[in-house]
């Protein structure tokens, strides 16, 4: 059976992503590939500087994923030597040095938890110290020469650093360029990365045109937000989800991640139809329980990596932990009498008896001692629905079952 048509094709590839550069210039690779019935070489470089993938990687490999049940070859490039300089796209400072040994004890276990996502078979695996390791110096220094300074410093990482005075190495300066010749070695059509990877993927087309290599397009995804809210996902400040992490694990920290994330990681990591997406978002603005579309969530995730039976084990584990941790018979069951939809945190903690006044209220909402349902709080003006009930928690000991009734 022949490939689907280039528009078709387009889609479908561009759904979800950020950019897709230059502009056109995919299309006309896509419409080639249909018409020669060749496919396209899609690459994505994965340094293992942890042991272990989360969510946040799995962003490039659904992508991935999405090529090669199009028809075409996907590339995963395990970065043995670009690893050991460490990528230092986001970085404030200069990111430690591994060794080569930590380096391929991280690799091995990449090479199993890709394949959570991606077809064995039909996927592509070097190492990219396959040419660095037989380069001479001569050839590394042909390769130094095809950027200049004032280009690498460009980059807003590089350029904050120097202006703040923290020191660059030398070796960092190689991490784009040495990005940029996996493109020209393995002959890449087309390349994606986060956001974050702009710099380095132009570069891999800058680079391979300087080889004689035809430029390849890139495409620009999404950075997945840590359970934390704030910064992305990353092992190295624990606020990740892992795609080993024991099924319990798992679907306890997406019950943890904040109430705003609830549709970005349904869009980014779960694998749902777009019209359940949709519906989620709906639901959310109409004042549903969180907490249910996140048990929903964590019941996805789980399924993805670990199985149906697993995921309806972990949930039937946090409903019943959840029940007899927050839910005891003793805690005490308070009743506010509303016509309103909503209410704000603060005036129900002060309702309930949780604070002596708003202001208390909002103090404790500020350093984090407040939770619905396990979910810490952190909005001084956030607005709950008053369409369910729940469990709010305020310091160490104070419980109560907040129920609504109409007034």
């Amino acid at each position: 059976m022949g490939m689907a048509p280039a528009d078709k094709q387009m889609a479908i590839i561009r759904s979800g992503t950020v950019e897709i550069l230059p502009e056109g210039d995919l299309e006309k690779k896509l419409a080639r590939s249909v018409a020669e019935n060749r496919p396209l070489r899609v690459k994505q470089g994965f340094d293992p500087t942890a042991p272990d993938i989360h969510l946040g990687h799995t962003i490039g490999l659904r992508k991935l994923k999405q090529f090669q049940d199009l028809g075409h070859q996907v590339i995963l490039i395990v970065g043995d030597y670009t690893g050991m300089v460490g990528d230092p796209s986001g970085r404030s400072a200069t990111r430690p040095r591994l060794t080569e040994e930590e380096v391929r004890r991280n690799a091995e276990t990449y090479l199993t938890q890709f394949f959570k996502v991606l077809d064995r078979a039909h996927t592509e695996i070097r190492w990219n110290g396959e040419w660095f390791s037989k380069m001479t110096f001569a050839e590394i220094m042909q390769l130094a020469s095809r950027m200049t300074v004032a280009r690498m410093l460009e980059r807003d990482d590089f350029e904050t650093r120097y202006r703040a005075g923290e020191p660059i190495s030398i070796h960092e300066m190689f991490y784009p360029l040495m990005q940029a010749y996996d493109s020209v070695a393995m002959r890449a059509d087309v390349e994606i990365g986060g956001t974050d990877q702009k710099f380095n993927l132009l570069a891999g087309r800058q680079i391979q045109e300087d080889y004689g290599v035809p430029a390849q397009a890139i495409l620009t995804l999404p950075i997945l937000v840590g359970t934390d809210g704030t910064a992305r996902m990353s092992k190295s400040t624990g606020n990740y989800i892992g795609v080993d992490d024991p099924p319990g694990e798992m679907f306890g920290k997406t019950m943890s991640i904040p109430d705003e994330q609830i549709v970005p990681y349904f869009e980014l990591a779960a694998d749902v139809p777009l019209e359940r997406i949709a519906a989620a978002r709906r639901e959310l603005e109409g004042g549903a329980n969180p907490r249910d579309l996140k048990m929903e969530l964590a019941e996805t995730f789980v399924r993805m990596y670990h199985g149906a039976e697993a995921a309806r084990a972990a949930r039937a584990e946090f409903v019943q932990q959840f029940s007899e941790r927050r839910a005891p018979d003793e805690i005490e069951t308070f009743t506010i009498r509303t016509g309103a939809a909503t209410m704000r945190l603060a005036e129900i903690i002060c309702t309930a008896g949780g604070a002596a006044s708003l202001g208390e209220a909002k103090r404790k909402i500020k350093q984090g001692g407040v939770q619905i349902d396990e979910t810490r709080q952190t909005d001084p003006l956030g607005d709950i629905p008053t369409g369910t009930a729940f469990v709010l928690k305020v310091g160490k000991r104070f419980y109560r079952r907040i129920e609504f009734a109409k007034e």
